[in-house]
C-alpha cells in the first residue's frame, strides 16, 4: 500500500511538537512512562533528553527532525502495521520514519518489553 502525494506533505508539514503530547498521553494512558518514551524516541533518533527538548521548542517539522536524526542501524527490524500502512511497502523516506516512531509509540503503549521494542532480541 502506497501512500499518496497529499498524505506525505501532510506529514512532512506536521511538528514534532504537536504530536509529542499524544505520544505522552497514549503511553502513560497505559502505565508506561515520559521516561520510557525517550529511551524509545532516542533508540531511534540519536536524540537525547536535550536535544529533544530543543527541537520541540523550537517546534521543528517532521522534515527537519528526522533530517537531523541519526538513525539507529537496526530500524529495518521495525515491521509491521501502524495506521494502516504496512511499514515494509511505505516508499516515502520520511513517511516511513514517522511511522517507525508511531510503531515505536504503539509497543511500548501495548507493554512490550523495551529489549523488544528496541530491537535488541
Amino acid at each position: 500500500m502506497s501512500t499518496t502525494p497529499k498524505h506525505d506533505e501532510r506529514i512532512a508539514k506536521m511538528t514534532f511538537a504537536s504530536v509529542y503530547p499524544h505520544y505522552i498521553t497514549k503511553i502513560e494512558k497505559k502505565g508506561r512512562t515520559k521516561e520510557e518514551l525517550h529511551q524509545v524516541i532516542e533508540w531511534l533518533t540519536g536524540f537525547d533528553n536535550k536535544k529533544l527538548q530543543v527541537l520541540i521548542d523550537e517546534k521543528v517539522t517532521f522534515t527537519t527532525f528526522f533530517r537531523q536524526a541519526k538513525l539507529n542501524s537496526n530500524v529495518h527490524l521495525i515491521t509491521g502495521v501502524i495506521c494502516g500502512y504496512r511499514i515494509e511497502e511505505i516508499e516515502t523516506p520520511l513517511t516511513k520514519q514517522v511511522r517507525y516512531l508511531d510503531k515505536l509509540v504503539d509497543e511500548l503503549a501495548k507493554g512490550k518489553k523495551m529489549e523488544k521494542i528496541m530491537r535488541q532480541a
